[in-house]
């Protein structure tokens, strides 16, 4: 006996014992898939079959999880599942949602009677960006395993600075591709040497981590040039992520940037500073954070008239000490 997977998404029986020239017995088998905690795939049958003492109930499917260039999941299949199902099963359907820890996989079937169904699949695990800095989501698995979703498309930032993805799923019935765009809500901080983050889950360690080529820092933005492979074969393309907000000096961590996210958010990045006063209006600022070491490049300069609040008592600080630099103080890291 021999399985299949049909264009809506159930498995099909084949006969592979016939020796006559009529067609293979086929037979459609009602059911879905699901997956378990470990991100395991199998089928479950609604109803029994006449053919009961051959087909059972479930099928176990074990193997390693994948992306097609058209977004859809394949499951490349362990050696004990081959002789049955071949080398994959390619489960189709859409991303309907990114989580900080998840991916929802809408697909839809069909069910005895001709109604069409749509139901999802979860998979749990972390999002991680690669070498490239393209996007991935590392699927756990069982014993600290895990199996790795990659998606090759080009990513950018919408105005809400959330990384977006969009991607071209192809619609047989109108013979087209319609595109489909996926939104990842989290935030940016910057810590770690030559990398820009975009925290998901910081305990769940879901966190996109990009290697950048140069930094901006402006009164109204801090701006960088990160460079991504589609194809490790091309040259990267250049994205820019512009983070627009405000600096402010705050008591006991010294200066941050404070960036609105959607839903009226506001989360602050905390830079090590060395400060001076050049003249009777103007503040500037040397940041030591490791991702920039380049003295012109991470250079700042602020007016007093920014530094309102807790930046005023700053000034007077700065003016006690006859101009000298001083460190401003470093917000906690993630």
């Amino acid at each position: 006996m021999r399985y299949e997977v049909d264009p809506y998404n159930r498995l099909v029986l084949r006969d592979t014992a016939t020796t006559t020239d009529l067609p293979r017995f086929r037979k459609v088998i009602d059911g879905k898939f699901r997956v378990d905690k470990n991100n395991n795939l199998s089928y479950h049958i609604k109803a029994p079959l006449p053919e009961a003492n051959k087909v059972p109930r479930q099928f176990k499917l074990k193997g390693k999880w994948s992306l097609t260039e058209s977004h859809d999941l394949k499951l490349t299949l362990d050696k004990t599942c081959r002789k049955t199902f071949g080398e994959q099963i390619i489960v189709k359907g859409e991303i309907l949602d990114v989580g900080a820890g998840s991916v929802l996989f809408a697909m839809k079937t069909r069910t005895k009677d001709s109604r069409k169904t749509l139901y999802v699949l979860r998979l749990g695990g972390a999002w991680k960006a690669d070498k490239y800095n393209r996007l991935s989501f590392h699927i756990q698995k069982e014993k600290s395993r895990h199996d790795i979703l990659t998606f090759t498309g080009i990513w950018g930032i919408n105005k809400a600075h959330q990384i977006v993805y969009e991607y071209q799923k192809a619609v047989l019935i109108r013979k087209k591709k319609d595109t489909r765009t996926l939104t990842f809500k989290g935030y940016w901080d910057i810590g770690e040497k030559g990398r820009i983050t975009y925290v998901l889950n910081k305990r769940g360690g879901s966190y996109l981590g990009f290697e950048v080529k140069a930094g901006i820092f402006n009164k109204k933005y801090i701006k960088y040039e990160v460079g991504v492979r589609a194809n490790r074969l091309v040259d990267p393309v250049n994205r820019t992520v512009t983070l627009f907000g405000k600096w402010k000096i705050k008591k006991n961590i010294g200066l941050v940037f404070e960036i609105q996210y959607s839903g009226k958010r506001v989360h602050a990045i905390g830079f090590k500073s060395e400060a001076r006063l050049t003249d009777k209006d103007t503040v500037s600022f040397r940041i030591k954070n490791n991702i920039m070491e380049n003295e012109t490049e991470s250079s700042l300069k602020l007016s007093h008239r920014i530094l309102s609040g807790d930046g005023e008592a700053f000034l007077r600080i700065l003016k006690s000490k006859n101009k000298t630099g001083i460190y401003s103080g470093i917000a906690c890291r993630w």
